[in-house]
């Protein structure tokens, strides 16, 4: 069953790779993303962002390294302030404990690949854990304005 898996992700690989070829008009972005918008390069992301107010979710790109892109309203910043980072997009580890407080209702998640290695990772503010790694991330995720966490307890 893993062989059949893996062979099909294989396939699927060169299709995407072959489909996205040079002169063939492709699914290529401007800023070197894809119609998945996650491009090839090293460091390239893609942020979806839910502010929890009804609004509809946000999706920006962001590509770092070289060439700074994508769609990210404070692109340069947040690559900076990534750049500066050991491992930004680190999972909390599953022992954690964390304060009781509440953060807000945003919620985002953040896929792509960064040092060249794949990102995929879900956030929001429901502790105090998750309100520090969102908040870790800078300029990458929006703070809400004028929201402090609020104990639970």
């Amino acid at each position: 069953m893993k062989a059949a898996a893996a062979a099909l992700l294989l396939a699927g690989v060169l299709l995407g790779a072959c489909a996205g070829g040079a002169g063939t008009g492709g699914d290529a972005g401007t800023d070197g993303s894809t119609a998945s918008g996650v491009g090839q390069a090293e460091d390239d992301l893609r942020i979806e962002l839910d502010r929890g107010d009804g609004t509809p979710p946000e999706t920006w790109t962001l590509t770092c390294g070289a060439r700074v892109g994508g769609t990210h309203p404070q692109a340069e910043a947040a690559c900076r302030h990534l750049a500066g980072m050991s491992e930004p997009f680190a999972p909390l580890p599953e022992d954690l404990v964390c304060t009781e407080q509440y953060g807000g209702p945003q919620t985002a998640y953040v896929s792509g690949r960064w040092n060249g290695e794949p990102v995929d990772l879900q956030l929001s503010r429901v502790d105090g854990c998750r309100i520090s790694q969102w908040d870790s991330l800078g300029p990458l995720l929006p703070v809400p304005v004028g929201e402090r966490p609020v104990p639970l307890g």
